[in-house]
């Protein structure tokens, strides 16, 4: 019986060492986990903007042109500098005038004259336009206290008066301004009455800064030549300009968050008017693009922001406060679907995915994953369907 047992046991010896090689072979050529960097889909706020390159720009500005031909003495004053309504800015000694320069410059005062009537025509249709919402905003602020009314609809009322009040001093403005063109007009006969020695004096209509004095030397001007620019940097706007595709998607009162001015905190505008027409323009890389232009209202204007000054603008389309949100980098294209590297027991398993909006950094997640999920952000090319990965660069779940 011993040496019938002694062949059975070295038999099971054998068996025992072969299997246990088999064993380390088949574990040390299975493929190695696959390194991944991971990230979790979580509950929370996002929001989708429209990134662009803006510039800043004086709500009114006014170019000072010369009235009449003449002598222009050097301009004194520098960019920048202060002026007031009605402060002269330059002076001009005029040629005399021709007789068919003179019914020239008398057509040019009547021209005046109807610009200035129409413009006060202007201001006091909007005196009545702001009534008008003034009765309404409190007509509708009762109704909504009654209970009729939604509060939107107060919020409404309110934004109309706001918006109709600075049509009314946007409308002001222009009648100073053409107020102060029939005063150069009516200047332009000055050479007939005084002669030569006469001096026509240059008045800026409003008050604000030189923004601009293309030249300053003294020298002989045509009639019509620009001579200053003067706009007032207390109102100033934001000019975005805009592929036309994206600015159908942007409506008034979207906000804007503004960075890359040079200060420390973003600035907040709110968007007032998207351009109804569309201009060409050349990109970097030589392709026409169609841009339109959207202006946008500082809420508040930090010190040492001047006129055409660049910044960088994201116009808020879409926000939610609390949403399913996945990083975007996890997503890629499987056909026609989006698809994820959901991670489940250390090991990659692929998954369709339904998406709503998105932006650079996020996007929303309407059916596919469930809060606390574990993806695979940026999947690298060899991971495939079941493919184990390092459990080592999987953080905690928040």
């Amino acid at each position: 019986m011993k040496n019938m047992t002694k062949p059975a046991w070295r038999k099971i010896v054998y068996a025992a060492a072969f299997l246990a090689a088999t064993v380390l072979v088949v574990f040390w050529l299975r493929p190695a986990p696959v390194p991944v960097d991971v990230g979790h889909v979580e509950t929370g706020g996002m929001q989708v903007a429209i990134d662009e390159q803006a510039e800043t720009r004086s709500h009114d500005r006014y170019v000072i042109t010369a009235p009449v031909a003449g002598r222009l003495a050097r301009i004194a004053l520098h960019d920048g500098d202060p002026v007031k309504e009605s402060e002269v800015v330059a002076l001009i000694a005029p040629v005399p005038l021709s007789l068919r320069e003179r019914d020239e410059q008398e057509a040019r005062i009547a021209a005046a004259e109807s610009e200035r009537r129409g413009a006060e025509e202007i201001v006091r249709h909007a005196q009545e336009d702001l009534a008008q919402a003034r009765r309404e905003r409190a007509r509708v602020a009762r109704l909504v206290k009654e209970g009729f009314m939604s509060p939107q609809a107060a919020e409404q009322a309110r934004n109309a008066e706001v918006t109709i009040a600075n049509e009314l001093e946007a409308a002001r403005f222009r009648a100073k301004t053409a107020a102060a063109e029939v005063r150069l007009a009516k200047s332009g006969l000055i050479a007939e009455e005084g002669g030569r020695s006469s001096q026509v004096e240059i008045r800026s209509p409003v008050g604000g800064r030189i923004l601009r004095i293309p030249d300053k030397s003294e020298r002989v001007v045509a009639a019509g030549t620009p001579l200053l620019t003067v706009g007032d940097l207390s109102r100033i706007e934001v000019v975005i300009e805009m592929l036309s595709p994206e600015a159908t998607q942007v409506r008034p009162g979207m906000p804007v968050v503004l960075d890359g001015w040079g200060g420390g905190q973003p600035l907040m505008a709110r968007v007032e008017t998207v351009e109804p027409f569309a201009f060409t323009k050349v990109s970097a890389l030589g392709v026409e693009e169609k841009r339109t232009n959207v202006v946008a209202a500082l809420e508040q204007v930090p010190p040492g922001l001047g006129d055409g000054y660049r910044l960088n603008a994201h116009v808020v389309v879409w926000a939610a406060d609390r949403i399913h949100k996945v990083p975007a980098s996890a997503l890629f294209r499987c056909g026609e679907a989006w698809c994820v590297f959901a991670v489940e027991g250390g090991r990659a398993r692929q998954r369709i995915v339904q998406i709503g909006h998105r932006n650079a950094l996020e996007a929303e997640v309407i059916a596919g994953l469930a809060d606390g999920d574990t993806v695979v952000r940026h999947p690298p090319n060899q991971l495939a369907d079941g493919a184990r990965v390092s459990a080592g660069n999987i953080p905690a779940k928040p």
